[in-house]
């Protein structure tokens, strides 16, 4: 598939082609200087690709997973472009994951008042979610992009042969974001996991994988377009994090944002054949259903969050699939639908 189009009122390009990074430099000028930020879970084939086609690369290899979205993080790279006398006119290239894309973004958003970003976003998470619509973000005291801000990339090269070197796990939590797209705007696309999904320890066909990744992308596009800063519409993006964020900042590393956005979409649901078919789903792509947890705990991070005003949180339910809406609730509705799950 060779597909493009472009996001944020024409800011970032987006490409989709399978072996794309090896021939960025046809794309785009990498004659200037380019950092190269990505993490040692990262195949370093995929670095050393991009670096070879630029006249003055920069690497930077950090520790992979969470951690890395730190301050000290964002201290210690902005302080590897200084030394090394990056402008405006030079480029941070991520390559890896959602961390990396995070990362990357939030450095170039502050360094120098902003400097380009471009990303080879490597897993299926962070192709289909995180690697375009600008959201940059890093942690703080546990609490999971507490930090951050707005930033488009002026490109993403995404590659679906990058994706061969993930776990199953790892491919199909990230395919998670993709089913959350379809159950908030697009029919289709949820029952392209309804029928043809049949069991993770299964490859997805090529053409499925294809058009799941194009029809998650255009839903956020879509979206982004309307609500660039998440003043209202955007928010629909965030359905099953509420509580999927405080599952995942409680259990990191241990689990995945996938899995943990699908058990806050479970948590959430009130029409039960929705969410009836949604537990097989998720069964069927080898995610958990269930999880052992504190309520309190997971309450006292929602309530940390950057979501809560004047004690209500805006949540997104789904009625019927393809028509996501805005809920305001409190946090007791939000425990009785934890309880409720746990039994």
């Amino acid at each position: 598939m060779d597909f493009h189009f472009k996001v944020a009122n024409n800011q970032s390009d987006i490409y989709i082609k399978r072996d794309i990074r090896n021939s960025i430099k046809d794309y785009i000028d990498l004659s200037c200087k380019v950092f190269i930020l990505s993490d040692d879970g990262v195949p370093y084939e995929y670095v050393q690709s991009i670096a070879n086609q630029c006249s003055s690369p920069f690497i930077k290899i950090v520790k992979h997973g969470e951690i890395a979205k730190s301050l000290s993080m964002v201290k210690e790279i902005s302080e590897d472009l200084y030394q090394n006398n990056f402008n405006n006119e030079d480029i941070i290239f991520a390559v890896g994951g959602g961390v990396i894309g995070d990362l990357s973004g939030f450095v170039a958003s502050i360094y120098r008042q902003g400097i380009r970003v471009i990303s080879l976003p490597t897993t299926t998470l962070s192709q289909i979610d995180s690697s375009i619509g600008g959201k940059t973000a890093v942690n703080l005291s546990g609490v999971k992009n507490i930090i951050g801000s707005f930033y488009q990339p002026t490109q993403v090269f995404i590659d679906l042969n990058t994706l061969s070197t993930l776990t199953r796990r790892e491919y199909y939590s990230g395919l998670v974001e993709a089913l959350k797209a379809g159950m908030i705007r697009d029919p289709e696309l949820f029952n392209i996991f309804k029928y043809h999904v049949t069991d993770f320890k299964e490859d997805i066909p090529p053409n499925d994988l294809e058009e799941i990744m194009v029809r998650a992308l255009k839903v956020k596009r879509d979206i982004v377009e309307q609500d660039e800063k998440e003043l209202g519409l955007r928010k629909l993006l965030n359905f099953g994090h509420t509580i999927g964020h405080a599952i995942e900042s409680i259990n990191m590393p241990e689990m995945y944002h996938g899995e943990c956005v699908g058990l806050g979409m479970l948590m959430i649901l009130e029409n039960q054949e929705i969410k009836n078919t949604l537990y097989e789903i998720l069964r069927k792509m080898g995610m958990p259903t269930k999880t052992n947890y504190d309520i309190d705990s997971i309450l006292a991070l929602i309530k940390a969050d950057k979501k809560i005003h004047d004690s209500k949180i805006t949540i997104v339910q789904v009625d019927e699939i393809g028509k996501g809406y805005l809920k305001d609730v409190d946090l007791e509705w939000i425990r009785k639908h934890m309880e409720e799950s746990k039994l």
